[in-house]
């Protein structure tokens, strides 16, 4: 048996440029993805200071843009909500940076609080409502970019409360 490490044939592998992998520009998998939202949630000085109220209607506001995707920042005051909407073909996640917004799907309805996060595929459908007394912020990540929300009613997917759902 050979007393040699790995590490003492082969050296140290980070010194051994060729074999690592770059940091991606952008964003490609699901994954990195998660990682894009959480990163910019903890690094408030990058949206703090763009968010602003509105109480006639959400405020929304493109954060970044990539190869085939965008980051919207949106505000919610007490009231007010999506409506009960698709994404067309793009994946999400959703994360909320500040307050407590309420996602409502057909499988139930859960309390999204600041640090939450949802992500989520084509051809799923929820409602996204401000039901504290607080104002919300919120941060989307869609792949690919959003294109259309097709608005849905209520006999298409059955927003309701289902007991035994974990809130977040």
């Amino acid at each position: 048996m050979n007393s040699d490490s790995d590490l003492q044939i082969a050296g140290d592998i980070l010194e051994v440029t060729h074999l690592l992998q770059t940091p991606r520009e952008h964003p490609a998998t699901v994954a990195e993805f998660v990682g894009l939202a959480r990163s910019l949630a903890e690094d408030r000085s990058q949206w703090e200071h763009l968010v602003r109220y509105d109480a006639s209607s959400r405020w929304y506001h493109r954060l970044r843009t990539g190869p085939g995707y965008e980051v919207w920042l949106l505000s919610w005051v007490p009231g007010q909500g999506s409506g009960l909407h698709g994404h067309g073909r793009s994946s999400g996640v959703l994360t909320v940076l500040e307050g407590t917004l309420t996602e409502r799907t057909e499988r139930g309805t859960r309390a999204l609080r600041a640090g939450a996060q949802r992500v989520f595929a084509p051809g799923y459908v929820h409602e996204v409502v401000n039901d504290a007394l607080e104002p919300a912020v919120s941060l989307h990540v869609y792949y690919p970019g959003l294109t259309e929300m097709p608005m849905h009613t209520a006999q298409h997917c059955e927003a309701r409360d289902v007991p035994g759902v974990v809130t977040a």
